[in-house]
């Protein structure tokens, strides 16, 4: 784990880090996050039966137009050409919530993490948004980084660490 924080200088100012210098290596990333839900609300989803439309659709297209947009909604991150963005959606019926996996990938100087997280994370949101109407109470949860392939820093899987 690094000991300082790259988006500032020897100075403590706010910085956006020169990539300039690095390698382009092949980089991926998954990101994960859930939506828990009602049982009726999973029910209405899984049966196309929310009138705003195909939920789980509306919110994998969301997803994945956020990801290309990253650099625009978080201040210091670069903005990459992706090379490649899936988002999936996976109803589990015991635990009463949406699953949702966001993959990134690029050829550059710099990871994608946040892209794959900005595209969990906007998905969870859409489908809140589409649903909203039948259950206020839905609670996204656990957004989070699961996997980062390539670059300097290597490999991560989460848990690993422990």
């Amino acid at each position: 784990m690094e000991d300082h924080l790259s988006h500032l200088d020897e100075s403590g100012a706010i910085q956006m880090v020169d990539v300039g210098h690095k390698a382009d290596t092949e980089r991926t990333a998954i990101a994960g996050g859930e939506v828990a839900m009602q049982p009726e609300t999973l029910r209405l989803i899984r049966e196309g039966a929310i009138k705003k439309g195909d939920v789980l659709t509306v919110a994998r297209i969301a997803g994945i137009m956020a990801a290309k947009r990253t650099s625009e909604l978080i201040p210091l991150c670069h903005p990459l050409p992706l090379t490649h963005i899936d988002v999936t959606i996976r109803l589990d019926e015991a635990g009463n919530r949406a699953v949702i996996r966001a993959t990134a990938r690029t050829t550059g100087k710099t990871g994608v993490e946040m892209e794959a997280l900005t595209a969990a994370a906007v998905a969870a949101l859409t489908l809140y948004d589409m649903a909203k109407a039948v259950d206020r109470g839905m609670c996204i949860q656990n957004v989070r980084l699961l996997e980062k392939h390539g670059g300097k820093s290597g490999d991560y899987v989460a848990g690993s660490e422990r």
